[in-house]
């Protein structure tokens, strides 16, 4: 391809880019062959009946997102198979990888796999993990499903419930916009008030239900320091700004995070003229309790989208609940491995996947370059419109997200693909990943996988430059 016409498509990638994130618009670039969802069902309809006793399943769905937008068929000639072996196996002798590494090229039209070394082998994941994650959600819930948080009427006159949805990203009263638009709490305060009022109440206790999730808190494999230097929060089915103290903060992540916002929600409904008794304790609502006030989540496919770019710990953690949650698993993390295998399964991965977590903090999750190549490739066909999030999700060469901090794609040998590569980043201690796909010079959609689980430093250039040679194949 002409120098002139890589920048226009670099251009172009920037300029759709910005108009997502400013209008919310769900399409993905035409240079990866990705079309704009275009299932839908019935609006702010419960996914799924309660069980006696308990809460409902705080997901809802709402219609169609976007009309299908006319794209490139991404289906050009294949890159020479020798050329590509031969320069991605040159690449992958790098000591700075160390003694694990399994990588896999795969051709998203076909499936067809075009260059393996390991790529069965069972490593590490780290943040990579949330690929998997984010394609279970789509693929169980429904990239237009919503995540609710309510208020509903207590077992006793005067009496309310705050009911957790499982919404991280509910924004507390000292967040600031956001893109995705966040459910708020302050909003959640207003239209309980006013219910009230119209009842003539002006005066309640106020209990809150965050028993929507079970089990730990904190995931096994979990390093004891993730939690106080805020990678992530002890996993609540009510949290506000994913459990963050100051929003504005990583850290500290509070203690307690379904207390933190209720008390917040307490203080928001006196702020309306609504009275509430200084104690503020755990519930069950009531089974069919008279809905007070609701506010929704974002569609799950801009979550998604949030989750891979912004490598969002707390709202992968989420997901993988809620994912339990539809597959009639225990809402722990547990159930929630268990529920991703069997939908992985069912969208024909099967194999080499074994999660303890949705996130990639754990370092006893194992997931094989094979099966995250797969995955990737599924969101990026034409036969699974539904996962396209995890495609348009995934951070930009240079431009967002993990890959956008100014020390990815800066090398000599990986800079010329800035633009032209998306994917998702994973990075523990000794452990280096990347998935994601690229358009070859010749219009051909690849997916692939590099990852590393016994590097002695930092493999992030090795692994960008492996994804260049495959931009440029």
């Amino acid at each position: 391809m002409a120098r002139h016409d890589r920048l226009v498509m670099l251009t172009t990638l920037a300029v759709l880019q910005v108009v997502t994130i400013v209008i919310g618009v769900y399409a993905m670039t035409t240079d990866f062959s990705l079309s704009a969802l275009t299932s839908g069902s019935s609006p702010t309809k419960p996914t799924a009946s309660p069980a006696e006793g308990s809460s409902p399943v705080p997901v809802v769905t709402a219609g169609p997102v976007l009309a299908r937008l006319p794209v490139r068929s991404g289906d050009g000639p294949l890159p020479t198979k020798g050329t590509l072996t031969r320069q991605l196996a040159s690449a992958l002798g790098d000591k700075a990888l160390g003694g694990r590494v399994g990588a896999v090229v795969i051709d998203t039209t076909t499936g067809e796999q075009l260059f393996a070394a390991g790529a069965d082998t069972a490593v590490t994941p780290a943040s990579t993990t949330k690929i998997i994650t984010c394609a279970a959600a789509l693929a169980s819930l429904g990239p237009d499903a919503r995540l609710s948080t309510r208020v509903v009427q207590g077992a006793k006159p005067g009496a309310v419930v705050l009911v957790g949805g499982g919404d991280p990203l509910l924004a507390g009263p000292a967040a600031r916009p956001d893109y995705p638009k966040q459910a708020s709490l302050a909003t959640l305060a207003a239209r309980t008030a006013a219910t009230l009022k119209a009842q003539g109440v002006r005066k309640v206790t106020l209990s809150y239900d965050a028993s929507l999730f079970t089990g730990r808190t904190k995931a096994l494999g979990w390093k004891p320091n993730y939690i106080p230097d805020g990678e992530v929060a002890p996993v609540h089915a009510l949290t506000m700004d994913v459990g963050r103290q100051d929003p504005r903060f990583r850290a500290p992540r509070v203690p307690d995070p379904a207390q933190y916002a209720a008390d917040a929600f307490a203080r928001l409904l006196g702020k309306r003229g609504i009275a509430v008794a200084k104690s503020v304790r755990p519930a069950k609502a009531p089974a069919g309790a008279a809905e007070l006030g609701r506010v929704d989540s974002a569609p799950l496919y801009a979550l998604v989208e949030h989750t891979l770019t912004r490598s969002d710990n707390d709202m992968a953690e989420a997901l993988l609940r809620h994912v339990a949650i539809k597959e009639g698993r225990p809402a722990t993390f547990e159930g929630g491995a268990q529920a991703v295998s069997a939908v992985m399964q069912r969208l024909g991965i099967a194999q080499n996947v074994t999660l303890d977590d949705g996130s990639g903090l754990s370092i006893r999750n194992r997931i094989s370059p094979n099966a995250l190549a797969k995955a990737v490739a599924l969101a990026g066909s034409a036969g699974h419109p539904g996962l396209r999030a995890v495609a348009t999700g995934m951070p930009i060469a240079g431009f967002s997200g993990t890959l956008g901090n100014g020390q990815r794609f800066t090398s000599r040998d990986s800079k010329g693909q800035v633009g032209l590569v998306r994917a998702k980043t994973g990075t523990l201690n000794h452990v280096n990943t990347l998935a994601g796909l690229t358009t070859t010079k010749d219009g051909r959609v690849l997916t692939f996988a590099f990852m590393a689980d016994r590097v002695p430093v930092n493999a992030e250039p090795v692994l960008d430059r492996l994804a260049a040679i495959v931009a440029r194949s």
